[in-house]
């Protein structure tokens, strides 16, 4: 299994997976350009990519999904209702739905598309099942629910949202609407949440963690970095590779 963050953020998101003998992007909210300069930086062949899986219909995870699926004839899979809201975008490309809350087969491998809760109209994160192990993706959610919890247990990898610090949000910036809409059960996971969640989920099979969708305002890499780290060394159950998932910045092809 290979896991490579190409891009997280609100400016825009991209994660390579590979797992068996299939090659997927987790969203593609770069542009076509960018995503595959990202790609080729990370010696990772656009070409190669089977499908993107689309996670949400916001824009800064579904800019090139249409570009990229036409341009590398490679399908978008998303749900139906994603699919509505975002289908004069995706114009030209091929497309293959799924029905969240139901398992598929995609190639060698079973993926599970499970809600989440955000702000759009029929969020997911993603569980990737495969010969290698499993690996979990669950960013862009605003509470933790029992399902989430059940869904990331025993995955070999993991792609978790850790968006903010309560202090650096409420004493930063943003206008108080902004603010209330992060904070909200369909926002985002302050850092504190990614860490209970990953209280809940930790196992001794866990190898490799990124950290992801951290603000560029209200949180910092090194916060993350610190807190996490010293969290699962005194959970003493696992001590996976943890990467920052960063805006500009491609991050290491984790191989696991």
């Amino acid at each position: 299994m290979k896991i490579c963050s190409l891009a997280s953020g609100s400016k825009g998101n991209c994660l390579y997976l590979e797992a068996g003998e299939t090659r997927l992007l987790v969203d593609a909210g770069l542009s076509l350009r960018e995503t595959t300069a990202r790609l080729l930086s990370a010696e990772l062949d656009p070409v190669s990519i089977h499908a993107v899986l689309v996670t949400h219909e916001h824009i800064d995870h579904i800019r090139s999904a249409g570009s990229f699926a036409r341009r590398f004839k490679v399908p978008v899979v998303l749900s139906y209702a994603t699919r509505q809201a975002v289908e004069h975008t995706l114009k030209h490309a091929e497309l293959l739905e799924f029905e969240t809350g139901y398992s598929f087969n995609f190639r060698d491998l079973l993926i599970d598309p499970f809600p989440v809760s955000h702000d759009c109209c029929d969020p997911v994160g993603f569980l990737v099942e495969s010969r290698e192990g499993r690996f979990g993706s669950a960013t862009d959610l605003g509470t933790v629910t029992r399902l989430v919890r059940e869904k990331l247990k025993c995955c070999r990898a993991l792609n978790l949202e850790s968006n903010h610090d309560p202090d650096m949000l409420q004493n930063g910036p943003y206008p108080w609407h902004l603010k209330q809409r992060i904070k909200s059960r369909q926002g985002h996971l302050s850092n504190q949440e990614s860490l209970e969640l990953l209280h809940d989920i930790a196992h001794g099979g866990l190898e490799a963690l990124v950290m992801a969708h951290l603000s560029e305002v209200n949180n910092h890499p090194d916060k993350v970095i610190e807190t996490t780290t010293s969290f699962l060394m005194d959970q003493n159950c696992c001590a996976p590779r943890i990467v920052i998932g960063e805006q500009y910045k491609v991050g290491p092809v984790m191989k696991i």
